[in-house]
């Protein structure tokens, strides 16, 4: 799982007819202080998140169709849950 802020959305006029009516989501990768740490990555979202909502990502491709509900889209990764708290135990 990847925890992630999203920063933007990705509109294509063309789509894999098993994505029509889902949002592709631009997401930075953040640590559980919220710094960046890596590379952005685009997801599909599962749950109705927004520009600047930190999320929970599932990136693996069967796990990410399971919870996006389509056995056959072509997808990699999905937004699973937004998340409003991250808590450290240290």
């Amino acid at each position: 799982m990847i925890l992630a802020r999203v920063v933007g959305n990705i509109v294509a006029t063309q789509k894999n007819v098993n994505l029509l009516g889902g949002k592709l989501m631009l997401l930075q990768p953040i640590d559980t202080e919220g710094k960046n740490a890596g590379d952005e990555f685009i997801a599909i979202d599962g749950v109705g998140s927004g520009v600047g909502d930190m999320v929970l990502c599932i990136a693996e491709g069967g796990s990410a169709r399971q919870v996006y509900g389509n056995a056959k889209a072509p997808i990699d990764t999905v937004i699973a849950g937004i998340v409003d708290v991250v808590e450290s135990v240290t």
